[in-house]
């Protein structure tokens, strides 16, 4: 008897215990539930351009209060998004980090909008030995003779002067990643531009030689600069006598006056030429001069 009344009273703290581990467990869940959210996450490194698959991405939880702002919470809005930057694996896909719906791929899909994708042709020393990558900023510097204004009195001088400013770099030759540092030599670089930049650069590559000049990424300050001239590189230097000073308009040095001719002497009178007398005394003869 005392035995059934003990395997009775184990039993049913077995089944108190069980149940509030249920009840514990499904609590819990509830309140992990409401705590998170369920977040698209890179599966895989999806670059940019790329078009986002169902195998790209999977669904995870996420803490409610740690959701990153724009992130991808309906798979199905993901479908045949373009990627208009690098997508690393576990990052949560944003709504910032895509093309707007519709979108093609390729390179258009990572041109911002309102501004337009140009590619100039460089070499290694233009494109700053291949260190301009995907991602960087850079400044355009030109090279060319000042404009006379049609006056045919002012020569023209070369002058070198930044045209543009912070311009972002899209691609080099036919790549678009952003995540190799390491430097490589093109022939060709593609910039972002706004459509009055497009306009100023595509003058200043016919007018004269670009130069890409790298800058800090973080560095947000404009240059303004007046350029570089033959007379701002020769500033302070002397110039010889009888050369023009460079940069500036040479007037023709005014002849020197000619002295006027001396008078020619006058000829000397002939000698005067003395009157002579012979004086002949019987056999003496003499002779005087007056």
């Amino acid at each position: 008897m005392r035995n059934t009344r003990a395997l009775t009273m184990i039993g049913v703290a077995l089944f108190l215990a069980l149940a509030a581990v249920v009840v514990a467990a499904q609590w819990i869940a509830g309140q992990s539930a409401s705590n998170s959210n369920r977040v698209a996450v890179a599966l895989l490194d999806i670059s940019m351009g790329a078009r986002i698959t169902p195998e790209l991405v999977h669904m995870v939880d996420w803490p409610a209060s740690s959701v990153p702002p724009g992130a991808m919470t309906d798979p199905k809005a993901l479908e045949g998004r373009i990627t208009r930057s690098n997508i690393q694996r576990g990052e949560p896909v944003t709504e910032g980090k895509l093309a707007p719906a519709g979108t093609s791929g390729g390179l258009s899909a990572v041109v911002a909008e309102g501004k337009r994708a140009m590619t100039v042709r460089v070499n290694d020393v233009v494109g700053v030995a291949g260190f301009a990558l995907p991602g960087n900023y850079v400044d355009i510097l030109v090279n060319t003779q000042s404009d006379s204004g049609g006056d045919q009195s002012v020569r023209e001088q070369a002058i070198s002067k930044i045209v543009l400013e912070r311009i972002l770099v899209l691609a080099i030759a036919q790549e678009s990643n952003r995540d190799d540092t390491k430097p490589k030599v093109v022939n060709a670089v593609t910039l972002e531009l706004t459509p009055e930049q497009v306009e100023k650069l595509d003058l200043a590559r016919s007018v004269g030689t670009l130069s890409l000049v790298l800058r800090n990424q973080i560095d947000p300050k404009s240059a303004n600069t007046g350029g570089a001239t033959k007379s701002s590189l020769l500033d302070g230097v002397p110039v010889s006598v009888g050369q023009p000073v460079p940069g500036t308009r040479h007037e023709p040095a005014s002849p020197a006056p000619v002295a006027a001719a001396a008078p020619a002497p006058r000829p000397a009178p002939p000698p005067r030429v003395a009157d002579k007398v012979e004086v002949i005394k019987g056999l003496e003869r003499s002779s005087q001069q007056f």
